[in-house]
């Protein structure tokens, strides 16, 4: 299979695991705190990896580390929270159409701080989403009075941190595998993310009920296929594509998530819908303008 073949096949299935990755933070969350949900991903996950990818590691120079710990704070370690608490606030499926301002800020980012270069089009294409954006917060908050679309904040920011993920793996760790820069990630985010866990209280007051034990089921599920082979997966798809490309995986996992969202009894009215096509056509003209 070559390059062209490999990318498109994992794009889509990292659109399949990461659209299905909001329903399944969802419904951890009903059993623990946003910021258990988080520091049990990033752990459950560098276990994962460094069963499988510990000798990778020997592969990481010494002047690869600074931008392996980088990328694991920007890609990985305030991500998760933000997310989790974001699904907290406001419904999934908004989520994950948030999230398709990925591409835009990698592009932003790309163009003022790594010195790719700017088109009109490409400007036309972020005013688009950007109008596409506000439209589906507003409405979404008129149709769900009782959520806190200020939620919608961690998600962009979270696509900040995205954006830099994605262009720094590009720039300083193209010549590094996928599988040793993902195992350098949480090897490095296992000890945080242990003591953010202490410290949330989980171990003094967590309790085995019904509940709790199908949080844990799909914490697990999310953190061993959402996030270890599915962040494997994406640097692989960096590496073997551009920036703008790989970020463009947020094409599709709306669909997926605003799929899960409706089996799940979320409220999304065709104005939403609408503007989350606004959003995608959008990020659409980015990529194709480039």
């Amino acid at each position: 299979m070559n390059n062209q073949q490999q990318k498109w096949l994992f794009l889509i299935v990292l659109s399949l695991v990461w659209g299905s990755s909001f329903i399944l933070m969802k419904k951890a969350l009903i059993g623990l705190t946003p910021v258990q949900v988080g520091a049990l991903r990033m752990l459950i996950t560098s276990v994962f990896l460094l069963l499988i990818g510990f000798r990778s590691l020997k592969r990481i120079e010494k002047r690869h580390w600074k931008y392996v710990a980088i990328t694991a704070a920007l890609g990985t370690f305030f991500p998760v929270f933000l997310f989790a608490f974001a699904i907290k606030g406001i419904d999934s499926s908004i989520t994950a159409i948030l999230n398709s301002l990925t591409p835009f800020n990698t592009f932003i980012f790309g163009a003022m701080v790594f010195g790719f270069a700017f088109k009109r089009k490409q400007f036309i294409g972020i005013l688009v989403g950007l109008v596409g954006t506000l439209v589906l917060i507003l409405k979404g908050a008129e149709l769900n009075p009782n959520q806190n679309y200020w939620y919608a904040l961690l998600v962009i920011i979270a696509s900040i941190g995205y954006a830099f993920n994605v262009n720094m793996i590009k720039k300083y760790l193209s010549d590094l595998d996928a599988l040793a820069i993902t195992t350098g990630h949480f090897l490095l985010l296992a000890i945080p993310a242990l003591l953010v866990l202490v410290f949330s209280g989980f171990f003094s007051e967590f309790e085995v009920t019904p509940r709790t034990t199908s949080a844990l089921g799909y914490i697990t599920i999310l953190s061993i296929i959402g996030t270890g082979i599915a962040k494997v997966l994406f640097n692989k798809l960096i590496h073997i594509s551009s920036p703008v490309f790989s970020s463009s995986v947020t094409y599709l996992i709306p669909i997926v998530a605003v799929l899960w969202g409706i089996v799940d009894g979320e409220k999304l009215s065709l104005i939403q819908l609408f503007a989350g096509g606004v959003i995608l056509s959008g990020v659409w003209l980015v990529n194709k303008a480039k």
